[in-house]
């Protein structure tokens, strides 16, 4: 869990921005705000699962129930 994350949050960021210009070239303005909320949504779901083990690893660490 390391590097691979950040490269994976990068890899959505920019098919996101590329599949946004084209549709916004394309005059697809909607579709475009749509595809750059499901990438957001897709980053977000990424970082919450980050927090998740996180939480896990000081939870095990300090022995909490």
């Amino acid at each position: 869990m390391g590097i691979d994350i950040v490269f994976k949050i990068a890899g959505v960021g920019l098919i996101t921005w590329i599949i946004n210009s084209v549709l916004k070239k394309a005059d697809k303005d909607e579709i475009a705000s749509f595809v750059t909320i499901a990438g957001l949504i897709i980053v977000l779901s990424i970082i919450l699962d980050m927090i998740g083990g996180l939480y896990s690893s000081i939870k095990s660490l300090l022995q909490l129930y």
